[in-house]
């Protein structure tokens, strides 16, 4: 729902405008619908991810997160090595073989361009979420942030190694207080000159799947030599960093 606040506007007019923005909303989804071609309509998972055949595996896979550390970095060249796994807005300019949106407000974005009826996207289970065509829920729900849980449903091909793109944590700003998001100022998504949302519920979650993953090598992905390491990932065996341009060497140069 629209949060913005129009001035002069009472609390009965914006009541009013809320609920004409939410009537054009559900009129949208409808819309999608009739447009989208008829199919099946998916139920949530009945085993995790893992168990699921549908779920391609390979022994190296990409997790994307949106932080500006992976502006440069080319994603098409990345399909010839290995799976690819998504968070939210990324759909709007590249397809991952996997989208993970746990956000309601994403998942209505995603749902109204019914981009989940021709490619694979994940979210938790609500009210919304049950309603929407062709949407994999999880079962169980871990209740984590999109970046996390597009990390712990990669773990779980059991893969030799994950690379980690866009997880900078700090924000921008020299005293790194500032959005840190390749499509902060978008719709659904903070301004530039907005704070950072705080990130330690997320290193904790990337910080748990990692450890209880031994046997999986992790590699992030970071801008250059003076990256950021939360507290909870310092001293992680299977953990190591590598600069963004090591990383072209890898997997982009011809």
């Amino acid at each position: 729902m629209s949060k913005t606040y129009i001035p002069g506007e009472s609390k009965a007019q914006r009541k009013s405008r809320k609920k004409a923005e939410k009537a054009r909303r559900n009129q949208e989804i409808k819309v999608a619908s009739r447009i989208a071609p008829v199919v099946p309509q998916s139920k949530p998972a009945e085993k995790s991810p893992n168990e699921n055949h549908q779920i391609k595996k390979s022994d190296i896979v990409f997790v994307l997160g949106n932080g500006t550390s992976r502006k440069d970095i080319l994603l098409e060249p990345l399909r010839q090595h290995g799976t690819i796994y998504g968070c939210n807005a990324l759909y709007r300019e590249f397809k991952p073989d996997y989208l993970i949106a746990v956000d309601t407000k994403m998942i209505r974005e995603i749902s109204h361009n019914a981009y989940q009826m021709y490619n694979q996207v994940w979210s938790n289970p609500n009210k919304y979420t049950r309603s929407v065509e062709k949407l994999n829920l999880f079962n169980p729900n871990l209740g984590w942030s999109s970046g996390p849980t597009a990390l712990n449903m990669a773990s779980l091909q059991h893969p030799k190694e994950v690379y980690i793109l866009g997880f900078d944590y700090q924000g921008l700003g020299r005293r790194n207080e500032l959005v840190n998001n390749l499509y902060a100022g978008t719709e659904n998504y903070k301004k530039q000159h907005e704070r950072a949302t705080y990130f330690g519920n997320w290193q904790r979650q990337t910080s748990t799947v990692i450890k209880k993953n031994p046997k999986i090598r992790y590699i992030r992905v970071v801008l250059d030599e003076h990256y950021f390491v939360p507290e909870s990932l310092e001293g992680l065996d299977n953990l190591k960093h590598i600069t963004v341009e090591n990383f072209k060497k890898l997997f982009q140069n011809p």
